[in-house]
């Protein structure tokens, strides 16, 4: 209990993120890794949420951005699929399209185009900040180290919305609760993996310890780099960045802000010990200014 003291329990490395939430003797954490190098876009995974989670649809409203309609994750949204459309190639890798000398379009007008695909999720982030504003308690930090929504008592304050540093989180219409990917938590307590991870066809979206998944990342990640894709990187691996990484985390082949992620999230609620320790001083330096002027006229007031 000693090693609490003085430190921020809301932001910076975790080692026990469960044990933190009072499991005395919990499993090992679990946690999404996702490819992106190898995702195809079938969008299996987000027919395997809905349909397992009874997902109501969320609009099949048409986007025009490439295969995108779903746009976002949100409250009728726990998995989305992003199609990225980019004129570059993959490392060594070409892009099919003809090219003349002077870098115009190929014969057929066609340029040369990839798609970055890739399944983006809640992050079960290790300081979740949903969890740290929700009034009622509705959401909570499972044995297996996720956050989970529980629907019957969550009250549809939405503190949790802002609260994410992701976005993810959101508010049904017509209903007004919050609603988030559960890394599917009765699937967990029975021994399977989610149902996303169980649907992909390619193993983009991978699930087990999250330790392990952690090493995997970090080796796929050097291979890709031996294959000439100098842009692979990890995103939200580290339990040293803003959010004391995540559980849910990824591979990626461009910049955070191409699939549409932060660069540096924070939790919102780390700067909280310090505001409350500037708000008492502030209430102290108030009262004691209070306390010095009825003294003073305190005694003036005596002497007449």
């Amino acid at each position: 209990m000693g090693s609490l003291i003085g430190r921020n329990l809301l932001a910076g490395a975790e080692p026990g993120a469960t044990a933190g939430a009072g499991y005395p003797d919990p499993p090992p954490r679990m946690g999404f890794f996702t490819d992106t190098s190898v995702c195809i876009g079938c969008k299996a995974c987000e027919v395997a949420c809905k349909e397992w989670n009874a997902v109501p649809e969320d609009g099949l409203e048409f986007t025009g951005m490439s295969y995108d309609n779903t746009q976002g994750l949100g409250a009728d949204t726990w998995r989305h699929v992003a199609f990225i459309e980019q004129d570059k190639p993959i490392g060594q890798a070409e892009t099919g399209a003809e090219r003349g000398p002077d870098g115009a379009d190929g014969p057929d007008g066609a340029a040369g185009m990839r798609w970055l695909m890739a399944s983006d999720v809640c992050k079960h982030c290790t300081h979740a900040a949903c969890l740290d504003v929700c009034p009622t308690g509705s959401l909570f930090r499972t044995e297996f180290g996720t956050v989970v929504v529980q629907e019957d008592i969550c009250n549809g304050c939405g503190y949790c919305i802002p609260a994410c540093p992701y976005g993810v989180i959101d508010q049904r219409k017509g209903d007004g609760r919050a609603w988030k990917c559960t890394l599917c938590y009765d699937r967990l307590g029975a021994g399977q993996e989610p149902a996303c991870a169980k649907a992909c066809p390619t193993d983009s979206i991978q699930f087990g310890p999250l330790d392990e998944l952690r090493e995997r990342a970090a080796m796929r990640v050097d291979q890709l780099h031996d294959l000439g894709v100098d842009d692979a990187r990890l995103y939200g691996h580290d339990p040293d960045d803003g959010v004391g990484g995540d559980g849910a985390f990824f591979l990626l082949l461009d910049e955070p802000e191409v699939y549409g992620l932060p660069p540096d999230p924070v939790v919102t609620t780390r700067e909280l010990p310090s505001m409350w320790a500037h708000a008492g001083v502030a209430a102290a330096t108030l009262l004691g200014g209070i306390a010095a002027v009825f003294a003073v006229h305190g005694r003036s007031g005596g002497g007449r």
